[in-house]
């Protein structure tokens, strides 16, 4: 529900921003015709990705990403085709596509559908053939233990010097959290997709649940804490496998 009298969690900072959805702001965008999107991280916020929801009405249909643009998608609700060099792929609920730079590419909604994807310019290594495309559904990949069980993390791409990004889910226990308080070069962009709790970013505290949209930009500290009586659970972006020199 939108709030009254100019009320809103979304609150924006020079190194970090939580975007609730009660500011979210859709429009259209040439290369999704037909569809309404709704960007909440961007270069203009002092990001070096973009992040952003789409919602396809059915049948609608989308090409590529812009030239040197590697895209991520992970599918909220619905059900769209994914067609990739010539072969269809049929994508359900937490089902997600990486699709590498400059790659051919088209999406066509099954049935009304909502996505969330990222994009980035891919930062190639000398040496390393560019990746293949990952298609796959959250339910299928391991997850791994932290904390004697406080969160479980599954990766959601390989670990492979081709890949310049990490995507991950992570998933915690009620009172579960971090285990100390994160400072790195890299940056995150984190969707909550169940739950909530607290999450520090720098000298802030904000109260998180479902839908709410985190960018962290570089050392800039952070920490999570899940509170309440189901699980929070995320999914979070992070650049990966790269010298800091190369952007």
């Amino acid at each position: 529900m939108r709030g009254h009298f100019g009320e809103t969690r979304s609150s924006i900072h020079r190194n970090h921003a939580l975007i609730s959805s009660d500011s979210h702001e859709r429009t259209t965008l040439p290369g999704w015709p037909g569809c309404e999107v709704t960007f909440v991280i961007t270069p203009q916020m002092g990001a070096r990705f973009s992040e952003f929801f789409a919602d396809l009405p059915q049948g609608a249909a989308v090409g590529p990403a812009l030239p040197g643009i590697q895209r991520f998608l992970f599918v909220l609700a619905g059900e769209i085709e994914l067609a990739i060099d010539g072969a269809p792929h049929t994508l359900g609920e937490e089902a997600y596509a990486l699709l590498p730079a400059d790659s051919w590419h088209e999406i066509r909604a099954v049935k009304a559908s909502r996505l969330v994807v990222l994009e980035k310019r891919y930062a190639g290594l000398a040496g390393t053939e560019p990746p293949q495309a990952v298609i796959a559904r959250a339910a299928n990949i391991p997850g791994s233990p932290i904390e004697d069980g406080a969160l479980v993390l599954q990766k959601l791409i390989p670990e492979d010097a081709a890949f310049d990004c990490e995507v991950n889910l992570m998933d915690f226990v009620p009172g579960g959290s971090l285990p100390y308080v994160e400072t790195h070069f890299m940056e995150h962009g984190l969707l909550f997709l169940n739950g909530g709790g607290i999450y520090r970013l720098g000298a802030s505290w904000y109260p998180v649940e479902q839908g709410d949209v985190i960018w962290m930009g570089p050392f800039e500290p952070q920490w999570f804490g899940a509170i309440g009586k189901t699980n929070a659970r995320y999914l979070i972006y992070k650049n990966w496998n790269r010298d800091p020199h190369c952007g």
